[in-house]
């Protein structure tokens, strides 16, 4: 759970949705608080399910109109991974194995 707060501080101030420059943080806020995004916390915990590791940043990026959590993080191996979630629904969409 320590991991959390650092990681949705990264989130915030990293959110690259066009248009939205200073008001990231509120956008995020907002979309989460309406429903049209799930909570970072629930995105965590799918991810760790799929891939155990230490979470290095998560971002949400909008690709084609619609919004992408990417999760990056850092396998016991020593294997950084990529996995992109549909921000309103959960759902894993891709799992790529950074170089």
């Amino acid at each position: 759970m320590n991991m959390i707060k650092p990681v949705l501080l990264l989130l915030l101030v990293s959110l690259p949705l066009p248009g939205l420059g200073d008001n990231d943080h509120d956008m995020a806020k907002h979309l989460k608080d309406t429903g049209n995004i799930l909570s970072l916390e629930i995105i965590l915990k799918n991810a760790r399910a799929i891939i155990p590791g230490k979470i290095l940043e998560a971002e949400l990026e909008s690709e084609d109109g619609k919004l992408i959590y990417e999760i990056e993080l850092l396998t016991p191996e020593g294997k950084v991974i990529e996995l992109l979630f549909d921000a309103q629904t959960g759902k894993h969409i891709a799992t790529e194995i950074e170089d």
